[in-house]
């Protein structure tokens, strides 16, 4: 069962009539069922420009963006690339579609963001690349991992799949690295079911990518219907977030104060939050905690299983990695809808989840 299916999730996506009314004429206009019409290209068009890029493309998921992502950064075979030693298993498997080699480095402290402290130590000659992601409304440090990957001759693949609309300074997530991934799964804050994007600002990754994916029509497609139904929740995305951050805001409060479910360190920029994390105290208390609160029907997961026991011949790791056995061991996470719930239910969660930490 996937987490969008979960019994205790709130319902996603929401009603909207701008998404139906694109609907309707998709089938209107015949283009539901066509290979090629007007509604990805202005997708992929309306991508860019929100992203301040010249250079969208869009594909059948965030999972092979990322890898569509490496492959178009034309690395040397068995190139390493860097990763977090905590995050989405397909960005590991996607490192290793493409004939590349991952290299584990640990989180920064109470966060979920890669340690940018310990990045240069782990560079090598064989070192081509860095993956980056932006994870359970935490965001990486992208201007410091950015001048590192230019002293070291480093190309950055931005994985903003959990973040569309985040703000890191003056830019967007997805608009620091070489080239960035988006997702369009059906939990995700932009949806269509399924569905995902590249982003570039560079033409040399743009045709690659197209190149990869053209296996005599595109390999990996978004729909026509995928691009229309995205593009009005486009519009909304920015309001939307502004709601879900001054929820987050709330939520924090309530447990600020427990020595139970410990809020991260505060990251720089205005997150977007696809999932909302939080790390136990007790590790072991994580599968009694998320059951009380799922048959409170408040949906909540466990983060990732990171990557930290895998082993040494499918990866290089960079010293013991106790920041991401954390994080693997004491991560829960609360799925955004209820961020955009009404003021009853979402109040209802805060105190539910505040009575739950002793805050």
């Amino acid at each position: 069962m996937s987490e969008s299916d979960s019994p205790s999730s709130p319902h996603w996506p929401l009603a909207d009539d701008d998404v139906r009314d694109a609907l309707l004429a998709a089938y209107a206009d015949g283009s539901w069922g066509k290979y090629h019409g007007a509604y990805v290209p202005r997708w992929e068009a309306e991508l860019a420009a929100y992203h301040a890029v010249p250079h969208a493309l869009t594909c059948a998921s965030g999972t092979i963006a990322v890898e569509i992502a490496l492959r178009a950064l034309n690395l040397p075979e068995n190139a390493e690339v860097l990763l977090a030693a905590y995050d989405f298993a397909g960005n590991f498997r996607a490192i290793q579609a493409a004939g590349l080699r991952p290299v584990l480095v640990d989180l920064a402290p109470d966060s979920w963001r890669i340690d940018t402290a310990q990045i240069e130590a782990a560079i090598t000659p064989e070192t081509h690349g860095i993956l980056v992601s932006h994870l359970h409304g935490d965001l990486a440090e992208m201007p410091k991992i950015m001048e590192i990957a230019e002293r070291n001759q480093l190309q950055v693949v931005e994985d903003a799949c959990q973040s569309p609309g985040a703000m890191i300074g003056d830019r967007k997530a997805g608009t620091w690295g070489d080239v960035a991934t988006l997702s369009f799964g059906g939990s995700k804050l932009l949806t269509a079911g399924r569905g995902g994007a590249v982003i570039t600002s560079r033409a040399d990754i743009q045709q690659r990518a197209k190149i990869f994916c053209e296996r005599g029509n595109h390999a990996f497609p978004l729909s026509e219907l995928q691009a229309a139904v995205l593009s009005p929740q486009l519009a909304k995305l920015d309001a939307w977030n502004q709601r879900r951050t001054a929820a987050v805001a709330r939520l924090r409060d309530a447990t600020r104060n427990s020595a139970f479910w410990i809020s991260p360190a505060p990251c720089e920029g205005n997150a977007a939050y696809y999932k909302v994390g939080w790390f136990l105290a007790d590790p072991a208390t994580r599968a009694a905690t998320s059951a009380r609160l799922r048959e409170a029907s408040i949906a909540v997961d466990a983060g990732f299983r990171g990557f930290a026991r895998r082993p040494s011949t499918w990866c290089r790791k960079v010293g013991a990695l106790p920041q991401a056995r954390r994080a693997a061991e004491a991560t829960v996470t609360l799925h955004h809808p209820v961020l955009l719930a009404s003021e009853a239910e979402l109040t209802r969660t805060i105190d539910v989840i505040a009575a739950l930490a002793g805050a």
